[in-house]
């Protein structure tokens, strides 16, 4: 038990019953230190909080959390803060305590017969995923802050990135979680059970929910073979519509063994060739659309690289593709996938970018970039559309640079109204406003505005039943 605090007092005032649960190295107060940690990652919010606090174990969270629930001190959970949408820094008031899980970043136990691994929250995505790798299993979740961002934000935000197509989001690959509750009770549900009716799936609950109905602390996630054989290939296409139909041809060609089907447009390519060292034109000709296709398979020399040539020779005689090109090696495959990342880095040096990560039924997604890209043309004239992304699981990201020789300051004074003209278009054709990036603080508003009310209030009921106090990241979700 920690040692009594009275309701109602600041974060400085049962700073030294943190500072006792914690000890020396899990208070942060200098200024300096605490700059990382109430800042979101694209520098559109800057919070404050009067001290980060990082515990090493779930006792130390467990009784944080009591000491800032007795007091009523809100608590904003953090992970790697590499979120898009401002779930994990705190408000500008400066009341909340930012709850940072790095220290916890052990890895319990890896069961290769079993294909799970029990992480901590702290853990780095990179990490279990090389750990995974030295047991020779595959943990398949993979994105692009994977050597910055934490299992326990992966999870709080239901991560997605470039595998779900083949292996799911972040809520597919959990079968247990350990968890602190806003009373500071422990829910130990670290189950490594493939099979489990006995009652509610309640990992479910926090799982997405961005630190607003507790603390995750640990998780079992599931691993897979590691793949025997993997192959890539960049094709040029002639827009989103012909992407579609090769991505349809392809899975049912190589036996649904497609792990990655990467959409990207013109303009996204010649921004990364002009601003990012090392990336040249993939082809020799250029091309309205290009699409980054990975296959993983069990067995080396399995087929898989004979099978997608196939499938890609029968595309050229439909007219899907005028060209392409197979990695030969694994430093050839890591260069395609080096264009595919840029092009999120090339970006900014275009000026500003108002970013969308949105979703739409996989079938919709070539109508969806042709509806939303006409009505932005119509709305900034000389707006510059870069939709890109996961085509496999209808996830685009509709970026829209700046129109060139613009005010900076003032095309981005418009996020909000574009925002909601494109997430107009989404919500018509039955997607959601946030794919994998979750709501945070900056799709509040606009999750209000589309989600069910029926759902809103289930949503509330659980959020209440929680934390009645509303002391667990508020102000975040709903």
């Amino acid at each position: 038990m920690t040692q009594a605090v009275a309701s109602g007092q600041s974060g400085e005032d049962i700073k030294p019953v943190i500072a006792a649960i914690v000890g020396p190295k899990g208070l942060i107060e200098d200024p300096d230190a605490l700059a990382p940690y109430v800042e979101d990652q694209r520098g559109r919010v800057r919070g404050r909080t009067p001290f980060v606090v990082r515990p090493a174990s779930v006792e130390e969270v467990s009784a944080v959390v009591q000491a800032c629930a007795e007091a009523r001190i809100p608590i904003v959970p953090q992970g790697g803060n590499t979120g898009l949408t401002g779930g994990s820094v705190p408000f500008e008031a400066g009341r909340e305590i930012v709850l940072s899980l790095g220290r916890m970043n052990r890895i319990r136990e890896l069961d290769a017969s079993n294909f799970t691994v029990t992480v901590e929250a702290g853990c780095i995505l990179q990490q279990v995923q090389q750990a995974a790798e030295a047991a020779d299993r595959l943990f398949p979740l993979s994105l692009g802050a994977e050597g910055t961002c934490q299992i326990g934000g992966n999870l709080s935000t239901n991560a997605g990135g470039v595998q779900v197509l083949r292996f799911g989001n972040m809520r597919e690959l959990v079968l247990g979680l350990e968890v602190v509750l806003p009373d500071g009770r422990i829910w130990s549900g670290l189950r490594r059970l493939r099979k489990d009716n006995t009652g509610y799936d309640l990992k479910q609950l926090f799982i997405g929910a961005e630190g607003t109905l507790g603390v995750i602390t640990a998780a079992v996630l599931k691993l897979f073979p590691r793949p025997r054989e993997v192959v890539t290939a960049l094709a040029a296409v002639p827009n989103p519509a012909a992407a579609l139909s090769l991505l349809e041809l392809t899975r049912s060609e190589t036996g649904d063994s497609v792990t990655s089907f990467e959409l990207m447009p013109r303009r996204a390519i010649d921004f990364a060739v002009k601003h990012v060292s090392g990336i040249a034109n993939p082809l020799s000709q250029p091309s309205p659309w290009y699409v980054l296709i990975e296959l993983f398979g069990g067995r080396a020399e399995g087929g898989l690289r004979a099978a997608l040539e196939e499938a890609l020779g029968e595309a050229f005689e439909r007219q899907l593709v005028s060209d392409a090109t197979f990695a030969e090696s694994a430093s050839q495959s890591a260069a395609l996938w080096r264009i595919r990342e840029a092009i999120v880095e090339a970006q900014k040096y275009e000026g500003g970018s108002i970013k969308h990560d949105v979703s739409v039924p996989v079938s919709r997604t070539p109508d969806f970039i042709a509806e939303a890209s006409a009505l932005v043309e119509r709305l900034v004239p000389g707006i510059r559309p870069v939709p890109f992304g996961h085509l496999g699981d209808g996830n685009i990201h509709f970026n829209l640079t700046q129109p060139e020789d613009a005010d900076t300051a003032a095309y981005l004074a418009r996020w909000d109204e574009v925002n909601a003209a494109v997430h107009d278009v989404v919500h018509a054709m039955g997607g959601s406003i946030s794919a994998e990036h979750g709501i945070g603080r900056f799709k509040l508003a606009e999750n209000r505005r589309f989600k069910d009310p029926v759902e809103l209030e289930l949503m509330r009921r659980i959020k209440h039943s929680f934390d009645p106090d509303d002391l667990f990241n508020p102000g975040k979700v709903i």
